[in-house]
């Protein structure tokens, strides 16, 4: 369905993307995963025909997205990270207006919006500018699919937005993607990683890894540790510099410490830790994360 090959991208001596190469199949909820800066906005202007590569090769259902990108347009739904509708139009103003631009109206796809509209309806004369972060990220998402597209690109679409609202958003992507609807979507959040049906990890404009979220975290083969004690700082310090460890990093009120071989055990880390006098030490053997085969990942490249 969405075929990337070698695709690379610079922005003077920053290369923003560097020969990347997937293949998203047609119905699938695919994850594009990294943090800030990694490039997934760049990938995703390419995509929806706004921004040209400087090399490499990518096609939507058979069509080139610089040879065909006006034919294009009308087959992919886009919203973009940051709120970009009419904050001084309303709701219901927004929405006809997008519906007009691909020449058509809201009642002539309103099939596929009226679970997400229903919720926004009551406050449809509501300008755009006045709505709250979850309704903002409704209404944008009723304009990206108003044109009925077989495809449908959200540029980090949570970022920002409560838990509440973030889980909502969630559970109507899941509805969509019933539909038949493919849905790439791109997030700096690894527990929203597991809602997909395969992603990629990116950083740097490089992909580290494609996988279904089990086979991510599969390919964490290292024994991993929670450890936590009295004063984080410098427990943190002196885990990295042991002979046993291969990383450690902070996570929440923990420190994850992954071991070079599992040959180690965590009564030799408890003895290690003892004679650099740190106190109320915890010790426990954990199952890796995304995250924490995101972070091993990054270590190794």
């Amino acid at each position: 369905m969405i075929s990337i090959r070698g695709i690379s991208k610079s922005f003077g001596e920053t290369k923003a993307l560097q020969d990347v190469s997937l293949e998203i199949q047609k119905g699938e909820l695919f994850g594009l995963i990294g943090p800030d800066g990694a490039g997934k906005t760049t990938l995703f202007k390419i995509l929806v025909t706004i921004l040209l590569p400087d090399a490499g090769q990518a096609s939507i259902d058979g069509l080139d997205v610089v040879q065909t990108y006006k034919k294009l347009r009308h087959q992919i739904g886009y919203m973009p990270g940051r709120f970009s509708l009419y904050q001084d139009l309303t709701i219901y103003e927004n929405l006809r207006f997008f519906a007009s631009v691909f020449g058509t109206t809201i009642e002539a796809n309103y099939d596929l919006i009226a679970d997400i509209y229903s919720q926004l309806e009551p406050f449809k004369d509501r300008r755009a500018g006045k709505l709250s972060g979850g309704m903002k990220q409704k209404l944008a998402l009723c304009c990206a699919l108003i044109h009925k597209p077989e495809v449908l690109f959200l540029d980090e679409p949570t970022t920002g937005v409560d838990a509440v609202s973030r889980k909502e958003f969630w559970e109507m992507l899941g509805r969509l993607k019933k539909r038949g609807l493919t849905i790439v979507v791109s997030t700096p959040y690894m527990d929203e990683a597991s809602l997909c049906d395969r992603i990629a990890f990116i950083q740097n404009g490089q992909i580290l890894a494609i996988n279904t979220p089990e086979g991510i975290t599969g390919k964490f083969t290292k024994p991993l540790l929670a450890v936590r004690g009295k004063d984080t700082y410098r427990l943190i310090l002196d885990l990295r510099k042991a002979p046993f460890t291969d990383t450690c990093y902070a996570f929440g009120e923990y420190l994850h410490l992954s071991l070079k071989t599992d040959t180690v055990s965590e009564a030799q880390v408890h003895t290690y830790l003892q004679e650099k006098q740190h106190s109320q030490v915890e010790i426990q053997s954990i199952t890796p994360t995304i995250e924490d085969t995101f972070m091993s990942l990054m270590h190794a490249s």
